[in-house]
């Protein structure tokens, strides 16, 4: 069969299984639904098989993607309800159709967030202050080692608003060239003004899109 691609979200106590972890429940929940994954040629065949945007532990997400290959035909309008009840609870699929856009072609996230503050919130507009400086250089931990980078051109948008002792993030973040971990929009604020950071930070990913801001599927 051609490319197909999942959409899937991971909530709830799901948030902690890493991307290892998620690829191997994924390859088994298809064998327990008796769907036959395709697999590569050569001497080391593995399952066609592939999520797009790896997804942090800790993170949540209602907009996973996920692209496979299938050895026979099937009925996509079934196969979301067949897999999701051979998932871990907080895995649910959400719809199944053919893969015919590149990966390459997903540019932006939305994500939504909650700063939580021990000892008292700061001012929204402080917050949003910092975040209309020119650059927001970090150091950012790489492949290489530790570098620095700006992180203020992966960020498209971003508002804050009280949330009772919290304070509630929306941004529209890069997904890809560059990859901006949203945890890193309050590690911005660790490193570089550690008064407006919040003593812990929790992120869902909502929605995906190309590079000129279409929702992307």
């Amino acid at each position: 069969m051609d490319k197909l691609r999942l959409r899937f979200e991971k909530t709830g106590r799901a948030i902690y299984i890493s991307h290892l972890d998620l690829m191997s429940t994924m390859q088994r929940a298809f064998a327990r639904a008796g769907l036959e994954l395709k697999y590569s040629e050569g001497f080391n065949p593995h399952p066609l098989i592939s999520i797009l945007l790896p997804l942090s532990v800790g993170t949540a997400s209602v907009c996973e993607l996920m692209d496979f290959r299938l050895r026979e035909e099937t009925d996509l309008a079934k196969l979301p309800e067949r897999l999701t009840a051979v998932l871990p609870e907080g895995i649910r699929v959400l719809e199944a159709y053919p893969a015919k856009r590149k990966s390459a072609q997903l540019k932006w996230l939305d994500v939504t967030g909650l700063f939580e503050y021990d000892h008292g919130t700061p001012a929204v507009e402080e917050l949003e202050a910092f975040y209309r400086r020119p650059e927001i250089v970090i150091e950012k931990k790489t492949k290489r080692g530790t570098g620095q980078t700006d992180i203020c051109p992966a960020i498209a948008q971003i508002a804050f608003a009280a949330e009772k002792e919290n304070i509630r993030v929306e941004a529209r973040i890069s997904a890809q060239e560059p990859t901006l971990n949203p945890d890193l929009l309050a590690g911005a604020l660790r490193q570089l003004c550690p008064e407006l950071a919040p003593d812990f930070a929790e992120f869902t990913r909502l929605e995906t899109y190309d590079g000129d801001m279409n929702v992307y599927r």
